[in-house]
């Protein structure tokens, strides 16, 4: 069945949220009732927050299918056109924040603080992507280099890559598909939006928002389109060889798959990561140990850039120790809902006894614990010191609220830790050398170098991305823009 109205549901885990939300699958030009659904829970106390539509991969092809037959006509959008779709759709999700935040609260179970920052981050997103649209040109080239190109014109345009695939983790459902749709819809291509299968629901409700927009901007709504279901809708989508890129957000493991199932087609992956944080001698090591249970904790921990490993100098360890100890106690453990909660539940009782079990096997093998925050939730914020190398909460991403500390003799040796890692995401060094400073963006091998704050620090018009298995390519809607064009060449000899 296909409406053009979508249906609609009421969640009901709080009385407080009341906001209409589809429930249909905005497939084609229209919504598609797939008569399966699956219960989306509140994951602090599993409580029932609504029913989201399950896709198939029949569902999938059929997506296909329609931006393939798509693609010239928003190619051809005017920019004019997709400028206005961007900031009619910011418009409009910002006089729904309040409802969208309450809904990432519930179906992430993120606390309320996390979930205002990210709809402030997905306005700032679409209004960039929005700005990227009249920045998209080309150059005149030189032909005449050799005679051959004597007299003739040469220029490049930029034009749509295709049918784009963005598939969004589970921990920034909405902000991680508006960095997929968003720059997108600015180069002109349809784009087919895949959410995590526990958070739909957020994505579900912009998706609305966007086709609304080109529906009054006098675009096909079918621009955009959402598919959810499981792994085999995902490989439907990234193996179909109409699609022209593939951006995903998630597991290096997946993302490795991803790049293997899609090739030779074009992968923007933006994958996992263990981040460190560098304390020199020199630093300011209050604002370092702040910055540690700020940046160690903010979504509980389930964030690629949070800190994981920090390496502090020698000189200044037991002083780093100490203050990291005593603020612990100052970590808020509770309710998503409370203003005051800066950690909650991680996103299901599978993640959440796996962190845990990294944290036992690590204190197995000799690992001591610093500090335990106060909790009643699991895992509860957590401080290791003397973390071996193996352990799998020093080498792997352990997207739950436990940071590693480890001491050393010099700042060169930090760096060689931090690039023995397989991941190079983001990494910080907290001094006060200018010296230092510079050192750690040439030497440190990774996608984002940030000094005196957080490796979690991210603007979202900023290049991001990482190397080695942190992924390829760079979000932010200038550098994804690029991504998703591609040069044409006009070669012209004058009759």
């Amino acid at each position: 069945m296909s409406t053009t109205v979508p249906p609609s549901f009421s969640a009901t885990v709080a009385s407080s949220f009341s906001a209409t939300v589809p429930t249909g699958l905005p497939i084609g030009d229209g919504w598609v009732d797939t008569g399966e659904t699956t219960p989306i829970r509140f994951p602090y106390d599993g409580s029932h927050v609504a029913d989201a539509p399950v896709g198939t991969a029949d569902h999938a092809r059929t997506a296909v299918d329609h931006a393939t037959e798509l693609a010239g006509a928003v190619a051809a959008l005017p920019s004019r056109i997709r400028r206005d779709i961007l900031l009619a759709t910011r418009d409009a999700l910002a006089g729904w924040r309040d409802e969208m935040e309450h809904l990432l609260v519930l179906e992430t179970g993120k606390p309320v603080r996390d979930c205002r920052v990210e709809v402030d981050r997905t306005l700032v997103t679409l209004a960039a992507s929005a700005e990227e649209v009249s920045r998209l040109h080309g150059e005149t080239v030189p032909l005449d280099l050799l005679p051959s190109g004597d007299g003739m014109l040469g220029f490049w345009v930029r034009k749509p890559i295709g049918v784009v695939v963005g598939i969004a983790g589970f921990n920034y459902p909405l902000l991680l598909a508006t960095h997929k749709m968003g720059p997108a819809i600015a180069a002109g291509c349809p784009v087919i939006c895949k959410p995590a299968p526990s958070t739909p629901l957020a994505t579900l409700w912009l998706v609305q928002l966007i086709r609304e927009a080109a529906l009054a901007a006098g675009a096909p709504p079918g621009l955009v389109q959402l598919v959810t279901g499981d792994v085999d809708v995902g490989s439907t989508l990234v193996t179909d060889t109409r699609v022209g890129a593939v951006s995903f957000t998630g597991s290096a493991a997946v993302g490795h798959r991803i790049a293997r199932d899609a090739a030779p087609r074009k992968v923007l992956l933006e994958l996992g990561s263990n981040a460190a944080l560098c304390v020199a001698a020199d630093a300011d090591v209050e604002a370092a140990a702040a910055a540690v249970l700020r940046g160690g904790f903010y979504a509980s921990g389930q964030a690629c850039i949070s800190v994981q490993r920090v390496l502090v100098e020698r000189g200044v360890a037991d002083e780093f120790l100490d203050r990291l100890a005593a603020g612990m106690g100052s970590v808020v453990v509770g309710d998503p809902r409370d203003e005051a909660t800066h950690v909650s539940t991680l996103i299901d009782q599978r993640s959440a006894q796996r962190v845990n079990e990294w944290v036992e096997a690590a204190e197995s093998a000799g690992a001591r614990r610093l500090a335990t925050a106060p909790s009643d939730v699991t895992p509860a914020p957590t401080v290791l010191v003397d973390v071996p190398d193996t352990a799998a909460v020093w080498c792997e991403e352990v997207f739950g609220p436990v940071v590693c500390v480890r001491i050393i003799d010099s700042m060169d040796e930090a760096f060689e830790q931090v690039n023995a890692s397989r991941y190079g995401l983001h990494a910080s060094v907290f001094t006060r050398s200018l010296a230092t400073a510079m050192t750690a963006v040439q030497r440190l091998d990774v996608g984002g170098v940030v000094v005196n704050e957080v490796p979690g620090f991210r603007s979202d018009t900023m290049p991001y991305g990482g190397v080695k298995d942190s992924g390829i390519g760079r979000e932010g809607p200038r550098f994804a823009v690029e991504e998703l064009t591609v040069t044409r060449m006009a070669i012209i000899r004058p009759m």
